[in-house]
């Protein structure tokens, strides 16, 4: 899924130069996608690498107290900043349903083995946790006891840190050349 989204926002021709304003507020929206994706990876550890079905334990603090799929959320941020960065603003929502449709089918699957494995915890775990976007009430009732250190969580995120830095490379290459 990341690769036609990279394409299309790393090779459709944009308006030129950089615009200090588009790549300040693109860069911050993936500072903040980025932010989520490490709080969420301080939690869950390096299970949130893995493509499969294997299963860490049920994991309810944190971000993961708010809604059910931080990671997911936090690389929608990641890609619009860079569309938001690259001066292309029309793409924000179309990475949103895309995106966002594929993550849907991914988590689906992801729920039925977290329900296989972790029964009436999980299900409790899903009535009171959202899949998307956080509630007032849950918000006020965060946790953030992290079970994994900041030296764990940066190695286990720098990848995501190194395509982050690449993909900023690439967009002042692109606005270059």
């Amino acid at each position: 899924m990341p690769l036609p989204l990279a394409a299309a926002i790393f090779f459709v021709p944009g308006s030129g130069a950089i615009e200090p304003a588009a790549w300040l507020l693109g860069a911050a929206v993936v500072f903040a996608g980025e932010a989520l994706r490490l709080w969420a990876v301080r939690h869950i550890g390096v299970i949130s690498r893995t493509r499969a079905d294997r299963l860490g334990p049920l994991v309810a603090t944190g971000p993961f107290s708010l809604v059910r799929n931080p990671l997911y959320l936090g690389n929608l941020a990641l890609w619009v900043g860079f569309a938001v960065s690259a001066r292309l603003l029309w793409m924000a929502p179309l990475i949103i349903v895309v995106a966002g449709l594929g993550y849907h089918a991914i988590v689906r699957w992801e729920e039925q083995l977290l329900a296989a494995r972790f029964g009436d915890s999980y299900r409790e775990y899903a009535a009171r946790v959202p899949r998307w976007l956080p509630t007032r009430a849950r918000a006020a009732r965060a946790t953030s006891r992290a079970a994994y250190s900041w030296r764990e969580t940066l190695f286990s995120e720098r990848g995501t840190l190194a395509a982050i830095a690449a993909g900023y490379l690439l967009l002042y290459a692109k606005s270059h050349f």
